[in-house]
């Protein structure tokens, strides 16, 4: 509970970064009795991020506060961690409109609020009791969703706020032509090769799409370290050889050419309760580097310029702190295995461990950059040089259980020292991403913009816009960019922004600009022509813009599915009573339902418009959707090919104009699939990466290539949205692919479904 002392006055924004739980609380001056809770990671026990992790939940950043550089603040951190994973906290801030990222806050502006080197342990008079100690109900801050992706969002309400004018848009930039390299119109594909071909926009701000509180069971989110794959190959090598029969348990401590197996058997010897544990934990590290024996646990810090100090070596080896919970590395791959009295089976086991290796930053692994370190190491290993020789030949014999020596080792606590401090990365994990779709990864949600990158082409247009129209606008906030890469013409973005004009209405501008890589050549001192760096210019891609008026037709093939029907009218009734839009049209193909009369529950629904056709025979999905395809008589309107079990976010029908544009682009939003029980409400489910039956296209672009394939895909379904991407692709257009806030597929029964029949069995008495 220090104090913080400014660099600067101005806004400042905090993060908190923990495994598990933490609360951060800042007072609006010195004194402990104004603390106010500024940021959080998670509130049930389960959440946690890897050290450096400041974006992967909302909570963990705060409000932009203001402070002042002539006045300190007292703080307090809280921290709770379990008998599982890395066990650390990190504070760090940042100062609006100077940098982009968050740097963990140094000692230099911390203070202590009491000094207790010198102080007993059981003097505790001088720690101020604060609301952040003996806050025990809900605050308000607290108030928000569980899920962090059903949280308020400005984007979920964009469509209330009033389109700006499209004359004031005229002639801000330049007009250039547009055409990405990643198109491939005619280019010949195999079936479903499309896929390949498809690649993941990126998005700012942070829409929190990835599913932070379904990661215990996926753990596809961090990457593999190569530093534990180096590891595991070690221990894998090592395993070959080993000799189970070694029971000294000693072994617990000492040179990496200990083998795995006889560390197993020991424990087993110690406590037959290890037995089973132990051996799934060693059986999992074949095919997880990063999978530990024991208990997982963090990396050793390395510690600041800041009163940095070292540990004696045999103080490393010994002390319990450091090394009962983690395996660790020296320079020379050797492992110090400390000793534990438990073992533990968690799955979230593989993705803790994978985190620690991208926050190593500068000092990747320790003892490669300090020399003095190594060269300890190198006299230890030295010292067990022979012993490890003699361990070696000492094959299967037999110890006599007399002559073992069972006295504990020693162990050395380190003195406290409250003025240290340790630096921790920031660690971006959206860098390490790719934009092609990962088929085996269904919970990591939409790439993450840089804000550096988005904010420059933000207030780059803003400048253009205002010296067009005489500093007419004022940007309020920045409420959606998309960015799709190309990186060898030039990127698109969508921007979308709250603006004020002159008159102080809010304004909403949804526009598309293009940034075109331009290499000048240039000529050296030697009359040589060389590529200077690329520069980038904003420009206005001609034909590519979105329609706000284009009417959307929603066609979905149904055939006794009574409840269903129900809902979904009911839900697209709700879109229409929020939004007021009523440029939207609900086509329903029936197979001959005999459970519902559906025409009758569409006459009396309160839908803007519908239509319904009723078709004969087994049930088709493409020849269904074809059939509501051909009711559409205005070609320049957007067909979305839906199924039934979809519940719809409000906005649904202004995000498919926007990612639809004629001649250019289809739109196929990733849908969230609902597990069995789980509702909207509480968003437990899995992104559905591989489908894309939910698709937005115009008319006039899918009659171009041919519209649905009804005649390879009767009386089946399943492939039909890969066969039309292909041609989709085959056709010159681009996919916009990104997950799409509150969009979710119902889990539902198939009983009864489409062309399944029930069986009627008599009953006996």
């Amino acid at each position: 509970m220090p104090f913080i002392f400014l660099p600067l006055s101005g806004d400042f924004v905090f993060a908190v970064s923990s495994d598990d739980n933490s609360e951060l609380w800042l007072s609006t001056d010195q004194s402990p009795l104004n603390v106010q809770l500024l940021a959080w990671v998670g509130k049930t026990g389960t959440e946690w991020t890897a050290p450096g992790e400041f974006e992967k939940y909302a909570s963990q950043t705060s409000r932009p506060v203001r402070l002042s550089a002539q006045k300190r603040y007292f703080f307090e951190v809280i921290h709770k961690q379990n008998d599982r994973g890395t066990d650390h906290v990190e504070v760090a801030w940042q100062l609006l409109d100077h940098n982009f990222r968050f740097t963990v806050i140094e000692s230099k502006h911390i203070s202590l609020y009491v000094d207790e080197s010198d102080l007993r342990m059981n003097y505790v008079t001088h720690i101020p009791q604060t609301v952040a100690s003996h806050e025990h109900t809900s605050s308000k801050q607290r108030s928000s969703a569980a899920v962090d992706m059903l949280r308020e969002d400005p984007r979920d309400t964009l469509y209330q706020v009033h389109l700006i004018n499209s004359k004031y848009l005229q002639g801000i930039l330049p007009d250039c032509t547009y055409n990405p390299t990643y198109t491939i119109k005619d280019f010949p594909l195999l079936r479903y090769q499309g896929l390949q071909f498809v690649q993941m926009s990126y998005i700012y701000p942070n829409d929190y799409t990835r599913l932070t509180h379904m990661e215990r069971e996926n753990t596809c989110f961090y990457p593999e370290s190569s530093y534990y794959k180096k590891i595991s190959a070690k221990i894998q090598k090592v395993k070959a050889t080993a000799k189970p029969k070694q029971t000294n348990s000693s072994a617990l401590i000492g040179n990496g050419e200990i083998k795995a197996k006889q560390q197993l058997a020991i424990l087993q010897n110690r406590n037959p309760r290890y037995s089973k544990t132990n051996h799934t934990q060693i059986q999992k590290l074949k095919k997880s580097p990063i999978e530990r024996e024991d208990r997982p646990g963090a990396m050793p810090q390395k510690p600041t310029a800041v009163n940095r100090q070292k540990l004696p070596e045999t103080e490393k080896v010994l002390h319990p702190d450091i090394n009962s919970h983690f395996t660790t590395t020296n320079r020379n791959g050797n492992q110090f295995i400390g000793k534990s009295s438990e073992t533990e089976t968690d799955p979230r086991k593989a993705l803790r461990e994978k985190e620690i290796e991208l926050n190593k930053g500068e000092w990747d692994h320790a003892g490669e950059e300090d020399g003095d370190h190594n060269r300890t190491e190198i006299k230890r290993n030295a010292t067990h040089r022979d012993s490890d020789s003699m361990w070696e030949q000492q094959g299967d014999m037999a110890i006599d259980p007399d002559e073992e020596d069972l006295t504990p080792a020693p162990v050395f606590d380190t003195q406290v020292n409250w003025n240290q401090t340790f630096q921790v990365n920031h660690l971006d994990l959206q860098s390490q991403r790719s934009d092609w779709i990962d088929l085996s990864c269904n919970v990591s949600g939409n790439l993450l913009l840089n804000p550096s990158d988005a904010l420059a082409v933000v207030r780059a247009f803003m400048d253009r816009l205002n010296e067009k129209h005489k500093g007419r606008f004022t940007l309020v906030r920045v409420l959606n960019v998309v960015k799709r890469v190309d990186g060898y013409r030039g990127s698109r973005y969508l921007l979308e922004l709250e603006l004020k004009d002159a008159n102080g209405q809010l304004l909403r501008l949804t526009h598309y600009i293009y940034t075109l890589i331009r290499h000048n050549p240039w000529r050296s001192q030697d009359f040589i022509f060389q590529r200077s760096q690329p520069q980038l210019v904003l420009c206005n891609p001609v034909g590519f813009r979105w329609n706000p008026d284009a009417t959307v037709h929603f066609i979905v093939p149904v055939k006794n599915q009574a409840r269903w029907v129900q809902q979904l009218i009911t839900d697209m009734e709700e879109v229409f009573r929020k939004t007021g839009d009523s440029n939207f049209n609900l086509i329903i193909t029936d197979y001959s339902s005999t459970d519902m009369d559906v025409e009758q529950i569409l006459q009396k629904s309160s839908l803007p418009r519908y239509q319904y056709v009723k078709l004969s025979g087994n049930f088709e999905r493409s020849a269904g959707l074809q059939a509501g395809i051909d009711l559409i008589d205005d070609d320049h309107s957007i067909v979305f090919l839906c199924d039934l079990h979809i519940h719809f976010p409000s906005s649904i029908v202004d995000t498919i104009r926007k990612h639809c544009v004629e001649g250019h682009m289809a739109f196929a939003p990733i849908v969230l699939r609902l597990n069995c029980g789980s509702t909207p409400s509480d968003a437990r489910g899995y992104w559905e990466v591989n489908g894309f039956g939910l698709l937005g296209i115009y008319k006039s672009d899918l009659d171009a290539i041919g519209g649905m394939n009804t005649r390879e895909f009767r009386e089946r379904w399943g492939g039909e949205d890969w066969e039309l991407l292909d041609r989709i692709l085959q056709g010159g257009l681009e996919v916009e692919r990104i997950y799409l806030r509150n969009f979710f597929h119902r889990y539902h029964s198939k009983r009864g479904m489409w062309n399944r029949k029930i069986l009627k069995v008599p009953f006996k008495y």
